[in-house]
């Protein structure tokens, strides 16, 4: 009777173990938040991902204005999306690239200026709001 209630222990105490792990998977879903300084201006954008059955969406906010992302990835931690805004008549896309790691995601946007491919660095921080 004692190896059996162990055994039952063993089995309940291994089960949550498993989802432990099964939680610890990156996961972009959430408000993600970060400033950048350009011309000695602070900007303060926050991301909203959702992923649904291997597809990811979500809107990008800064100040009072909200994209739609394009073309959103999310594989074995890594995220990819692009953004398309229009200012004075010209569109102008930013591809975003990064690696979820817990409550951040670090990575590269690259975009195009004056015909040349520039890239910045990015480091959001998962939002408890």
């Amino acid at each position: 009777m004692r190896r059996l209630a162990m055994a039952t222990v063993f089995v309940a105490l291994a089960g949550f173990a498993g989802t432990a792990v099964a939680d610890d998977k990156p996961n972009p879903t959430g408000a993600w938040k970060w400033s950048v300084e350009r011309n000695g201006e602070t900007f303060d954008l926050t991301l909203k991902l959702k992923l649904d059955d291997g597809k990811l969406t979500g809107t990008l906010t800064r100040g009072d204005q909200e994209t739609k992302i394009e073309d959103g990835k999310f594989k074995d931690g890594e995220v990819s999306f692009a953004v398309t805004n229009e200012r004075n008549g010209q569109k102008f896309t930013r591809k975003f690239s990064g690696k979820v790691s817990g409550d951040t995601i670090k990575g590269k946007i690259e975009f195009e200026r004056n015909g040349e491919t520039m890239s910045r660095d990015w480091d959001a921080k998962r939002s408890k709001d």
